[in-house]
């Protein structure tokens, strides 16, 4: 059987899809992504894939969120430019934003700014036990591969979003329960994006799943640094 979780960032924590041979298992909503490592260790899970920039740069932009933004078209507003890790090593938003700019000729959105907390807290699990289960997705460029290709074009907040990303799921063989338990009171959006990872890890664990950008680009530790899809 092969087992795999999807994670989303969320109010409160995170929330993780667990598939078994592709089929929705369970979801959890939990306070840390570390907490959810032990878990995967012991369950026998193969892949854990997390919505959220792992592996930082020394210097420049990561070619993966280039890459993915060309990918998604129309969609590529979904995708936050990543900057170096010194830019996340900063304590305030100015500081970062004016050393994101000293570093790259550019600056710093606040908005990307606000995946701070989380994006240091997904990387410092890169080197904790378990840590070699985590790889990067983007839930709209899994979205993309789901549709055969093409971005979605309907908002994922929106009605007509999440029925199309709930359908394209189900026609994958993940079909969401209306009642997720405690994960339910996670909203609905975060609840597609962590199963949409679930897809891909479950690709991942198959070996049907590719990097962008392929082959990787690398950090300062040697760790590959790419979205998979």
């Amino acid at each position: 059987m092969v087992t795999v979780l999807g994670v989303d960032a969320c109010p409160g924590g995170w929330l993780a899809v667990e598939l078994r041979d592709g089929r929705f298992a369970q979801a959890r909503a939990v306070t840390t992504l570390r907490s959810l490592l032990p878990v995967a260790a012991a369950g026998g899970v193969e892949v854990v894939a997390v919505d959220m920039p792992l592996g930082l740069l020394d210097a420049g932009w990561r070619r993966a969120d280039a890459e993915a933004a060309a990918l998604l078209g129309p969609r590529r507003g979904s995708v936050f430019r990543v900057p170096p890790r010194a830019v996340w090593q900063e304590e305030t938003y100015d500081d970062a934003r004016r050393r994101c700019r000293a570093l790259t000729g550019a600056g710093l959105s606040r908005q990307s700014w606000g995946l701070a907390p989380k994006l240091r807290e997904a990387n410092a699990c890169l080197a904790e036990p378990g840590g070699h289960r985590l790889r990067e997705v983007h839930p709209e460029v899994s979205f993309r591969a789901l549709a055969g290709g093409t971005p979605l074009l309907a908002r994922k907040k929106s009605w007509a979003g999440q029925t199309a990303r709930r359908a394209l799921l189900a026609t994958a063989g993940i079909v969401l329960p209306d009642d997720l338990g405690d994960a339910g009171r996670t909203p609905p959006d975060d609840v597609l994006d962590a199963a949409a990872a679930a897809w891909t890890a479950h690709q991942i664990a198959l070996d049907r799943a590719r990097p962008l950008p392929d082959p990787p680009e690398h950090d300062a530790e040697g760790r590959p640094v790419a979205i998979w899809h």
